[in-house]
């Protein structure tokens, strides 16, 4: 009723459901009447409402395509959806620990894209490290970036190609400089 008022109200809703990953398996496919191929529903259209999904549950299947991306000598930079969108969607429908699991939403094709975030590598955090001290009216000193950089944890071990929190904790790690 909630989403049907909304859309009612205003044809270009949005509505963002966060942290997918964490949603029992299967309360996601009540909202499927809204993402399915009806012109109407009830005598309102959904045709214009967006739904965006985020979640952690494809997670590792997005590192592990980044990887072989990047054991395979390509850049990041490089990485595009096509290479990423497919085994990411089978990877969240067949995760048990996922509100995506066995959802009649991907299974019935009603998700129209899949949009990872790709493990940042020591270069962003090193950007973001800059973007922090630059907002803290600070002057950029390489020295303090690298350093901070550096303290920073990466994976795989022995590459430590990309960050494992991200740009995360960059704030209170800049705290100690």
């Amino acid at each position: 009723m909630w989403v049907r008022g909304n859309v009612s109200a205003c044809a270009r809703s949005i509505f963002i459901f966060d942290e997918m990953d964490k949603m029992h398996a299967g309360l996601i496919d009540s909202i499927k009447p809204f993402l399915d191929y009806y012109e109407q529903l009830d005598g309102v259209s959904y045709r214009k409402a967006i739904f965006i999904f985020l979640s952690n549950a494809g997670a590792e299947k997005i590192t592990e395509v980044a990887l072989d991306f990047w054991r395979s000598g390509k850049r990041r930079e490089d990485l595009g959806l096509r290479d990423m969108e497919s085994s990411v969607s089978v990877s969240v429908f067949n995760n048990k620990n996922s509100g995506f699991w066995h959802s009649s939403l991907i299974d019935r094709n009603l998700i129209d894209y899949f949009v990872p975030f790709l493990p940042l590598e020591y270069k962003h955090v090193k950007m973001c490290i800059r973007t922090e001290i630059q907002s803290r009216g600070n002057p950029v000193d390489e020295t303090i970036i690298q350093k901070v950089a550096d303290e920073m944890t990466f994976f795989p071990k022995e590459e430590r190609i990309y960050s494992v929190k991200g740009c995360k904790t960059v704030q209170t790690k800049l705290d100690f400089y």
